[in-house]
């Protein structure tokens, strides 16, 4: 089982990916913000360091995903490469943050490798308003998303839906993050329990198996 976790930029990704990883003794694979060298500047500005934040992600993701997900019998990740090359650095381009030479490269690497790479059997999306995004992006106080503009958010939520509305690799599971906090209520995290089992995913015997 390779589960996925598609959402904006604070949806709650991460914690739904450690909830469930631990609940269903999945392997997780997070999104490598914290090791990204440009991310910082990037927020500062866009258009200056768009590329260079999005080949990282690119080539972590990759890597991620050639170590841990392609081999990994019970796999769960927080955002695929997948996700990111079809909303964030197509965000980046549609905003002029990513010019013609730079996508055009950027497009390549993703498209010479992403035959090779395993899709997912199922994907939770995680659909929040910017309200409840930019409610949840305070309250984890990380610095330099405080002044990430409301028309990024939008933006990106624009392209989610797109996104998901004509994604093929897997059934889709979509929460509405709004209403359901899953962090604090164990009735709301019981309800994505409930639609993952329905869609096949178990609790393992031994709950150590991998």
């Amino acid at each position: 089982m390779y589960l996925a976790i598609a959402g904006n930029i604070g949806s709650g990704k991460s914690s739904l990916t450690k909830l469930l990883a631990s609940h269903y003794a999945l392997t997780p694979v997070f999104e490598a913000v914290d090791e990204n060298p440009y991310l910082e500047d990037f927020y500062r500005d866009m258009s200056r360091f768009a590329f260079h934040s999005q080949v990282f992600f690119l080539a972590k993701r990759l890597e991620q995903h050639l170590r841990d997900v392609n081999a990994g019998s019970r796999v769960i990740q927080d955002r695929t490469v997948f996700e990111d090359a079809a909303i964030f650095a197509q965000n980046l381009k549609n905003q002029g943050h990513l010019d013609a030479r730079d996508w055009a490269t950027y497009r390549a690497l993703y498209e010479g490798i992403s035959p090779a790479l395993r899709v997912p059997n199922l994907t939770v999306f995680i659909r929040c308003n910017t309200q409840t995004l930019k409610r949840r992006i305070a309250k984890r106080g990380r610095d330099y998303e405080q002044a990430i503009p409301d028309s990024y958010l939008e933006n990106l939520n624009e392209l989610y839906e797109i996104f998901i509305r004509d994604y093929s690799l897997s059934p889709v599971i979509v929460v509405p993050g709004d209403e359901l906090d899953f962090i604090e209520d164990r009735y709301a995290f019981g309800w994505i329990c409930g639609q993952l089992e329905a869609h096949g995913l178990d609790v393992p015997i031994l709950q150590g198996a991998r």
